[in-house]
């Protein structure tokens, strides 16, 4: 199984970690936590802190409001509430949890919270993605507090030297406070500290190799959609990896993927200019909360994975 490999790098690093870090005083600054599953489709709960104790980990703050269930000697939660990880109608299901929108590299019990964290647990199948790298449910994270409690700085990565949609982009980044961002065309050397957003539409970005992980599917990318390579056909996945529709002309898409070692790289783009608008137009807060990543339609998201039915009760 794809997942066991990184379970056992991960319960590794708890071991040699020891028992988690020392207290000290609260640090100002709030963070909040999100509890859900499927993918985001249904909340479990939602907490927030004003301040962070000093030393806190997100296995502590989760502990501080919902009934959790660890294996692996206190390193891994096994089960939040009464759901659990195991196998669900067959298929391999877990939690996983982001912080400000970026998969955890390292156990829950070791990863330190900072302030201005968005910590959200999901418990989702991972049969056709064992990594899901990034989303964009945390929005205006990763862009706003960092990673690791590291702001980092943001580049916009256009198509086009003279492109309107990329202005947009740079514009919703400054009504979500989101400063110093720098533009320039894709293509040109951004660092590997560096948070991207690659926009325009699918046949003048796709070479990036971050952005091309997507038309691999979920497995390279954790994406629940793939985009042809013209460009013409955006591809909608169900969480089995089946599809569920394709769509044509004026569709878009948001979503966030990581190629190697470098930090994540978000995609705003389309099968033509008007889906790339449209795609523009959902960089939002409420339109991407709790989001994996979104397709546009006819204007209106819709969250990816598609759900066509329950996962559970």
């Amino acid at each position: 199984m794809r997942r066991v490999p990184v379970l056992l790098a991960l319960l590794a690093a708890v071991l040699l970690g020891g028992c988690g870090l020392g207290s000290g005083e609260d640090q100002p600054g709030g963070v909040t936590l999100t509890v859900s599953r499927d993918f985001g489709d249904r909340e479990l709960g939602r907490a927030q802190r004003d301040s962070v104790p000093g030393g806190e980990t997100v296995m502590r703050l989760l502990e501080r409001s919902f009934d959790v269930q660890t294996r692996f000697g206190g390193g891994f939660v096994q089960e939040i509430n009464g759901v659990a990880g195991g196998r669900l109608a067959g298929r391999p299901v877990d939690w996983f949890y982001y912080v400000n929108g970026v998969e955890a590299e390292i156990g829950a019990a070791q990863r330190r919270v900072n302030p201005g964290d968005r910590v959200w647990w999901d418990h989702h199948d991972w049969g056709d993605a064992a990594r899901i790298p990034a989303v964009v449910g945390s929005f205006p994270e990763p862009f706003l507090s960092g990673v690791d409690g590291k702001r980092l700085p943001v580049r916009l990565d256009c198509a086009s030297p003279r492109d309107d949609t990329c202005d947009e982009v740079g514009k919703r980044l400054e009504v979500a406070d989101i400063t110093k961002v720098s533009k320039g065309l894709l293509g040109g050397s951004a660092g590997e500290g560096v948070l991207r957003i690659v926009i325009g539409a699918w046949p003048a970005i796709r070479r990036d190799p971050a952005v091309q992980l997507i038309e691999r599917g979920p497995a390279a990318s954790g994406v629940y959609a793939r985009m042809d390579p013209a460009g013409r056909r955006l591809t909608l996945l169900e969480a089995d990896g089946t599809v569920a529709r394709t769509l044509g002309a004026g569709a878009g898409l948001v979503a966030a993927t990581r190629a190697g070692g470098r930090q994540p790289t978000w995609v705003v783009t389309g099968t033509d200019a008007v889906g790339v608008a449209a795609a523009a137009g959902e960089l939002d807060e409420t339109a991407l909360r709790d989001r994996f990543a979104i397709a546009v339609e006819d204007g209106r998201p819709e969250a990816l994975p598609v759900r066509t039915a329950p996962e559970g009760p």
